[in-house]
Parts: structure tokens; sequence; C-alpha cells
């Protein structure tokens, strides 16, 4: 058997996840970069990472548009992953006016459900509901699969995709199809390669399936597939941080501190040491997390480009982490010290192409919500926020939140959104409100966590990594009113972050603000709970969460 697979690489954001996954199943990949190599491809996987226009665009400009027709009208083997799979429909609401391949003549549409109730970008681990046989997806004992989605636009069931609808995924009341598959072209709407086990294992059923397609299977019916029996569920997202940074040998390393404060008092005041990134990253994987956070805490002092160490983690990390990666640190303009100028969406684009899934963007969101609503509110679409959402979609963009508690007396002592808390200040004040800082805590600014949350919302951020600085470190339990109170300022997906010292703390956070994923760092670290055991307390209470 040819064990080569064609990747179609037209610039799309992170597919070295993908070619690690195709590599460690044992197959070599053959990039395809010009519509003449297309020609020579007999098993061709089309990664999508990023926004519809952009990449039509893309394939347009390359020459592939036309060539891309040719392929799939054939019939030959076909694999596209989230918007490798929606470029095949006719257009899509993300980009209006923009056609897309029409190989299925039906549209792409926003999530059609209530976002005040249910968060977009829809984010996290899944189940799937399979409607007809398929060797892709054999029978496993009535256990659903669960793989991992991030997405905002979604193909419904209709009579213009009813013959292409392989799987269907359930979401906020919205039955949408999450893959699709006719002959030898087969496409889903989630990331297997970020799917874990049970993402490979799909690969390699499609990479070792017979070129030459079986007896189509009979189509199901679109009020069988509307039918809301068997529901699927998103499994709330249990992540694992790690805070990497040079230590005093030079060596990049895991660490862990309270409010910020790396170096260990009663050691010398050496940067705290807790493993190797990679090393770690990989256990944490084995244990079943969801997600797994890198926040590159030294930040690019000297060069961003020239960071090889942080770049080359997440490398080695995903050749051996089939789940997302997240990267925070550094993603800003700036300038190297021998004037070489570097935009943010270059250096993000540095860090898709070396692994990450996602950027996570701090200090720098602060100045772009400032400035956003200094300007009335009006986007200028130069701020790192608008400018990497507009590549690579709005699911990229992880903006990071780092405030602290300050209490008042009366909501009228502020100009900023306060609530009232549970549990009153030192003089008996009832009133909070939460000021941002930056520079790692060292800096506190005049605009509020509600504030900030719901302006990088509006400027095209696709998540909330939502921190406390007065939790951290204290195993007291992440502060449950700050979060319920963005949660319900935005409506896209919140990571609660800070203060988790038990099991029953996710719980706790999960129950109690509605957030989507609950976020641990030197709790894991330091072996005090245990990820499976967070995960197996959280089945004991009903909450569903990824096998």
């Amino acid at each position: 058997m040819d064990k080569r697979v064609w990747l179609l690489d037209y610039g799309a954001g992170n597919v070295r996840s993908l070619v690690n996954a195709i590599e460690k199943l044992g197959f070599t990949v053959v990039p395809v970069r010009s519509a003449d190599e297309l020609k020579h491809a007999d098993r061709l996987v089309f990664p999508g990472v990023g926004a519809f226009g952009s990449a039509m665009a893309n394939l347009e400009r390359g020459g592939f548009t036309q060539a891309l027709k040719d392929y799939l009208t054939a019939g030959r083997p076909f694999f596209g992953i989230c918007l490798g799979m929606q470029t095949l429909f006719a257009s899509s609401d993300e980009s209006p006016g923009i056609e897309g391949l029409g190989i299925i003549p039906a549209p792409v549409r926003l999530f059609p459900i209530a976002a005040d109730k249910h968060s977009v970008p829809h984010m996290g681990w899944n189940g799937v509901t399979v409607h007809k046989p398929s060797p892709l997806f054999p029978e496993n004992g009535g256990q659903t699969p669960y793989y991992y989605f991030v997405h905002s636009y979604v193909v419904l069931p209709e009579e213009a995709t009813r013959d292409w609808i392989a799987t269907t995924t359930d979401y906020g009341g919205c039955r949408f199809v999450s893959s699709v598959q006719r002959g030898n072209v087969f496409a889903t709407q989630f990331h297997p390669e970020k799917s874990g086990a049970e993402g490979l294992a799909l690969i390699e059923r499609f990479l070792n399936a017979p070129l030459v397609a079986p007896q189509e299977a009979a189509s199901p019916t679109v009020a069988d597939v509307l039918a809301r029996t068997p529901l699927t569920q998103l499994a709330p997202r249990i992540i694992a941080c790690l805070d990497v940074r040079t230590n005093d040998d030079g060596d990049l390393v895991v660490t862990k501190g309270d409010q910020y404060d790396v170096r260990d008092k009663a050691g010398g005041g050496h940067v705290r040491n807790l493993g190797k990134p990679v090393e770690v990253a990989r256990r944490y994987y084995d244990a079943g997390a969801d997600e797994i956070v890198f926040l590159n805490i030294t930040s690019f002092r000297n060069s961003p480009m020239k960071d090889v160490p942080m770049l080359e983690v997440l490398r080695l990390a995903s050749q051996s982490v089939f789940v997302p990666l997240t990267i925070g640190g550094g993603i800003r303009d700036t300038t190297d010290p021998d004037g070489t100028v570097y935009s943010a969406l270059h250096v993000a684009n540095e860090y898709f192409r070396s692994g990450a899934d996602k950027v996570s963007i701090g200090s720098d969101a602060v100045t772009a919500a400032e400035e956003f609503l200094a300007n009335g509110s009006v986007k200028t679409g130069k701020t790192a926020i608008e400018q990497i959402a507009h590549v690579y979609g709005r699911q990229a963009v992880v903006v990071s939140i780092d405030p602290k508690r300050a209490y008042v007396a009366s909501q009228a002592d502020v100009r900023h959104h306060t609530f009232e808390t549970a549990t009153p200040g030192p003089n008996g004040e009832r009133f909070c409100w939460y000021p941002c800082t930056v520079k790692g805590g060292r800096e506190t600014r005049d605009i509020g966590a509600y504030e900030l949350a719901k302006a990088c919302e509006a400027l095209g951020a696709g998540e909330i990594l939502l921190n406390c600085i007065d939790r951290d470190g204290t195993n007291s339990g992440y502060d449950t009113e700050l979060i319920r109170d963005i949660k319900q300022a935005v409506c896209i997906p919140v990571v609660a972050s800070s203060g988790a010292g038990r099991a029953e703390h996710f719980f706790q956070v999960l129950q109690q603000t509605g957030c989507d994923a609950a976020l641990a760092a030197g709790i894991f670290h330091r072996e005090e709970v245990l990820l499976p055991v967070v995960k197996q307390y959280l089945q004991t209470q009903g909450v569903v969460v990824r096998p």
C-alpha cells in the first residue's frame, strides 16, 4: 500500500499537529503547494484553520480552486477538517458574497442559538451521532465518540445536505452536521488531530480505507436526522496550565508561584523548577487533560522571532500531545534589537506553524481595549486581536485577563462596573470591582475586568482566560463571583483560572458560574490533586466529562 498522504498547504495556521498525527500513524506527508502537484495526489487531506473568506482567497490566489473542484467531483479520497469541510459548501455567513467550492449546494450558517445562554464559538469536546453505516465510524458498543470542536459556523440538516450527512452533534438546542461523507470524500467539523486517541483512530481508518468506494449506504431522511434522541452533550474542559520561563541556569522550566512570584524564598531565591515543559505536557495528555496551555512568562524580552526554545517546545509537544495547545506571552507588535519590526500577526503565525492552536494575548489586550473604548467603541482593524481573528478566525484568539478585587462602599464611588459581593471588604464594603493588571500583575490599569472582557469580545476575541490575582496560589477555590459576572457579560467561552485546591472546587465553579472550562496549574504540578481524580469526581456529581 502507498503510505504517502498529500496535504494541501495553502498557508493555513497549525498544520504541524496534523502532520505529526499522520506521521505517528506510519504515513509520509507530501505537501501540496501548487495545482500541478495536486494532480498527483491520490489521498488528500485539507486542513482548515481560519476564516472562510481568507481561506477561499488563499485557494484562489494559489490557483487551487478549480483543481480542488476537479479532484472532488472525480470522487478521489479526500479528508477535509473544520474549515476544510466548510469550504465544500456553496457559501458561508462568515464571509457574505464569497463563494465556496460548491460541491455541496448548501450554505454554512452562523450558529442559530441564543448566544446569551450558550457560548459561541462552540468550543470543546462533544459527542457525535452516526446516521449511516461507514467504515470510518465503526460500531463501538453504543458509546458516543468524543471529538474536539472549535467553530462559530455550522451546516444544518436539510434536503440539500441530506445525502452527505454522516454524523450530527447537538449544542445549544441546535442539531448540526458534524461530518459529511459521500464515497471517498469525507470531512469533519471537528478536529480529529486534536481529539486524542479517538481522533487518531479516525484518521487511521481514513488512511487505510480502500481507494475504491464501497456501495453507498442509503441516506437518512431529514426527519430521522432531526429526531431529538439521542442527544450529544458538550463536556466542560479541564485544562492544565504550564507557566514556562528560563531558570537561573538558562533552561526552560515549568514553574509556579504565589501571586506570580515564581522564586522560592526558602530555596535561595531560585526559580521554582517543576519539570521540563514537553515532558510535563505529555504527562497531562496521558492523564486525560482536555487542553494544554503554555504561558511564556519571560515573553520575548529580547527577540520574539529568535525565541527558538519556546517555539521548539511547541514543535516537540505537538509530536506527542494530540489535544489543543494554547500559547501566551509576547503576542504583540515588536521590534528586534537590530531594528527588524514584527507584527503581532507575524508572531502569532510563527506560533501556529510551530504547533499552537490558539494564542493568548494579555497586556496588549488591555491597551487595545482602552483605545477601543476611548475611540467610542469603533474598531480600527489594527489591534492584534482584530488582525489575528481576521486571518485565523476568532476561535484562535484568547484574551488573558489578570484582575484583582477592589472594594467600594457604594457603586457611585467608581465609574466602573461593580456588583454586590457576598464577602464584604475589610471595612464592611458591600460592593467590589476588578481593576485589570498588566506586566505579570506588576501594574494596575484603570479598566475593569468586565469592561475589558466586553471590549475584547467586540474586537474579535473568541475566548476569555479569566485569572484572579487574589486567588492565585491560595488553593482556596475559584473566585466564583468574578467568573459568574464575566460569564454573564460575554457570549464567548470563559475559562476559570486561579485558586483551585481540591476536586470539589472544579465542580463548584462549573455549577455556580456556567463557565466553559476550568484551569489549574500548581495543584497538578505538585500532584496535590491528580487530573484523573478531578474528572472522576465530576462524574460522580453527574457532570459529563470526556472519557
